[in-house]
């Protein structure tokens, strides 16, 4: 390649948040492609002290370490890589675990997927192609279809699958426009970054990949995410309704949400309420109640949906403007 086709590669900053990869992360790091402007290894605090042994045996200029004081979360970590990442004006940035079940050489093909898309954040889907899944643990699957479900309410991306994929690449000022205060500094790091991206108007894409399952162990407590997660879904989601549909515009979609949920809810209320006067006095309903709690209950569940149907295609139209 000659010097001018070099300068014309775009700046990418690598972040790999160190915790528990002692094993891997030396032969991640030999991996990435001398493309890559910088590596930034955040060592959150690890056991394994997985910087310093980065800072031992890997001699390359590109690679700055960061150790943490304490520990602050994959998410705290990567904020802070990606807060020292920005010092350098990148045009992309990626996050890369350092646990080896991500393989660098597939960095490119994601800052491909974004030139291409016009998109601004790509996160990899491991459930593109139904043969990897032979590979992912039962558990694992089990738990990141629920997630995936309940992610794609909260962040407003029904289209993307696998939210709490780890292997993601950022356009540097996309980046520059995210509240790192207000982002999860947890395991919820990754479906908090989808929810902030919504609220910025954000194209997000998937890339098909495979994930590479050794002897690794997760950090993950599955029981603990599946209680944990479903609230900061809840919380997500109706930050985003509110902001979206009634703080930033107010649309047709609105109306039919406020008018689904009231209808829904006396519905059901006016027929709980007569069911149960019913029931003491020994009688039936009468038909005028029932006529009146069925059209307000299948008007409301109408009307809800239909706003669903719209939540979900306003994605679509605005790529096609």
């Amino acid at each position: 390649m000659s010097a001018k086709d070099s300068k014309k590669r775009p700046s990418i900053v690598i972040v790999i948040p160190a915790f528990e990869v002692a094993a891997q992360i030396i032969s991640v790091i030999r991996e990435i492609d001398k493309s890559v402007t910088q590596i930034i290894v955040v060592d959150d605090l690890c056991p394994e002290k997985s910087g310093y042994k980065v800072a031992k045996e890997i001699k390359d200029k590109r690679v700055k370490i960061l150790f943490n004081e304490n520990n602050l979360g994959v998410g705290g970590s990567m904020i802070r890589g990606y807060k020292e990442a920005m010092r350098s004006n990148p045009e992309y940035v990626v996050k890369l675990d350092g646990d080896g079940q991500m393989d660098p050489k597939l960095i490119p093909l994601f800052i491909s997927e974004l030139e291409n898309s016009g998109g601004d954040y790509a996160k990899g889907n491991r459930f593109a192609n139904p043969e990897n899944l032979k590979s992912m643990p039962k558990i694992r699957v089990f738990g990141n279809l629920i997630l995936s479900f309940l992610a794609k309410f909260s962040t407003g991306y029904w289209n993307i699958f696998d939210p709490n994929n780890g292997f993601t690449v950022i356009k540097g000022k996309t980046l520059a426009q995210l509240p790192f205060h207000k982002i999860s500094e947890r395991y919820f790091f990754e479906s908090d970054m989808l929810f902030r991206l919504n609220l910025l108007g954000a194209e997000v894409v998937d890339v098909p990949m495979t994930a590479v399952y050794g002897t690794e162990k997760s950090n993950i407590n599955l029981a603990k995410t599946l209680l944990e997660f479903p609230a900061k879904h809840l919380k997500n989601f109706l930050k985003r309704i509110t902001y979206n549909y009634f703080l930033r515009d107010f649309n047709l979609a609105s109306i039919e949400l406020v008018l689904g949920i009231n209808f829904l809810f006396f519905g059901t209320l006016t027929g709980a309420i007569n069911y149960a006067h019913a029931v003491r006095a020994e009688s039936s309903m009468s038909v005028g109640i029932l006529i009146l709690v069925s059209i307000l209950i299948i008007s409301g569940l109408q009307l809800i949906l239909s706003f669903f149907s719209f939540d979900m295609n306003v994605r679509n139209q605005k790529r096609s403007r």
